[in-house]
């Protein structure tokens, strides 16, 4: 499991691009009969992959709970968020069978213990992305479908931002400790998304970019608002953004990303808005 700490907003203005990269991006979030995982000090939020192609996967194949967590399983003391962004697959939660289709959904709480993922076809395997925080109490398990969750239409045309934004673990659709979760699609056309941008001082956020063609790219922004810097994201690549970060992002393509966030309060509203003139 790849360890990232906390980097505060001093020692981040001073970062090259490699440094930025080597601190924020997460590669590699998919291999094939594998799970992958990235803990951030950031709010002590879990960023996982799994792609089981020909066999079942364990979550915690690379995990080692006492060592890592200081526990005896590793959703002992945290609860899961997932969202299969590839071919149909089932997810075993200790003995119940979830049938989770391309973009469906999931939440497992606090007390799972086993979780094993599989595929339908190893030909078009499922791609389980997940981030998982701590969580102080036991909420119900509830499968997601994409049809079920939250959609809310933002953004225009004329602004380059016309986009859906599906509301997954959100406190419309369910409760959680502390996680939020779902995923936005841009419209044909258009490339920015969270812009206007905003932070929020009480919650962290993850962004996963997916749908990005091979020959295309992201530039995701973040820093201060005074003092912006940029990541470039490639398909199936994920950005760590400490609350004290914008997280906006415009691509030479359209593409669709999730959206996971962690923190104080699960109020989507709470954020503090930058108005983009004052971008610098």
């Amino acid at each position: 499991m790849d360890i990232r700490y906390s980097t505060g907003k001093e020692p981040f203005s001073r970062m090259n691009t490699q440094q930025l990269r080597d601190e924020f991006l997460i590669q590699g979030i998919f291999n094939a009969n594998d799970v992958s995982a990235v803990y951030s000090h950031v709010d002590r939020i879990v960023t996982m992959g799994a792609m089981p192609v020909d066999q079942a996967v364990p979550l915690s194949k690379n995990i080692d709970p006492m060592k890592d967590f200081g526990v005896t399983y590793f959703l002992e003391r945290r609860e899961l968020g997932i969202i299969n962004i590839g071919g149909d697959g089932l997810v075993v939660a200790d003995g119940t069978a979830y049938e989770l289709v391309h973009l469906d959904g999931l939440y497992l709480p606090m007390g799972t213990k086993e979780v094993l993922f599989s595929s339908k076809d190893a030909k078009n395997p499922s791609k389980f992305y997940m981030n998982s925080t701590p969580a102080h109490h036991a909420f119900p398990a509830k499968q997601i479908v994409f049809a079920e969750a939250k959609h809310v239409k933002a953004g225009s045309v004329d602004m380059s931002n016309e986009r859906t934004i599906n509301q997954y673990i959100h406190p419309d659709v369910l409760d959680t400790c502390q996680l939020s979760m779902g995923l936005t699609q841009l419209k044909r056309g258009s490339v920015w998304n969270t812009m206007p941008s905003h932070t929020h001082e009480r919650r962290m956020e993850v962004y996963f970019y997916f749908d990005v063609p091979s020959d295309q790219t992201v530039f995701h922004f973040m820093g201060e608002p005074s003092e912006t810097r940029h990541i470039a994201v490639h398909n199936e690549q994920a950005v760590i953004n400490p609350s004290w970060s914008i997280h906006s992002g415009a691509g030479t393509s359209s593409y669709t990303f999730i959206w996971s966030m962690c923190g104080e309060n699960r109020t989507y509203t709470d954020m503090d808005g930058i108005k983009t003139e004052d971008l610098r």
